[in-house]
């Protein structure tokens, strides 16, 4: 799996470090059984950039925690996949807000790793195509985003991934 973990400028030691970041993503690929050859951005920006996306891409002029840019189109994911020439299925972008992450992990009462967690997990679910929309899917959603944050929590325990205390401002 190819998985890239871009931070905008600034929020670099702010948040969870890449690999712990990469490690989510993978987790998640891995148990919706992405494949392999699956490629995934992350990039970890600022309120402000993730309004910015939010409002010219979405048409939703509000803040946002996560944004989801998949690069096929439902209709694409239900059909039969042809390899691209590079050999990775490109599944797209994902976008948090840290500043978001450290507000809702507050009122949650829970780290801002747990709030990424969840945050990228619920990303790399809209790139495989889940949503949220109708009551059905939104419980078949909220389901996995429960079983893979357990999955998650026991890399973790295994010492798998770095378990770090951050507190970013």
């Amino acid at each position: 799996m190819e998985i890239s973990v871009i931070f905008e400028k600034g929020l670099e030691g702010k948040a969870p470090p890449a690999e712990w970041l990469r490690g989510v993503v993978e987790k998640a690929l891995t148990a919706e059984k992405a494949g392999t050859a699956s490629e995934v951005s992350l990039l970890i920006a600022g309120q402000e950039k993730v309004h910015q996306l939010n409002r010219d891409f979405l048409g939703e002029d509000r803040p946002a925690d996560v944004l989801s840019f998949p690069m096929t189109s439902e209709a694409e994911q239900k059909a039969p996949f042809v390899t691209p020439p590079d050999g990775l299925e490109h599944l797209g972008e994902i976008i948090i807000s840290l500043p978001q992450a450290v507000t809702q992990a507050e009122e949650h009462g829970h780290s801002v790793e747990r709030e990424m967690a969840i945050l990228i997990i619920h990303g790399v679910l809209h790139l495989l195509g889940y949503d949220h929309d109708v009551p059905e899917r939104e419980g078949r959603m909220r389901s996995r985003e429960a079983e893979i944050l357990r999955l998650v929590d026991e890399m973790d325990r295994a010492g798998k991934t770095l378990n770090t205390t951050l507190n970013p401002k």
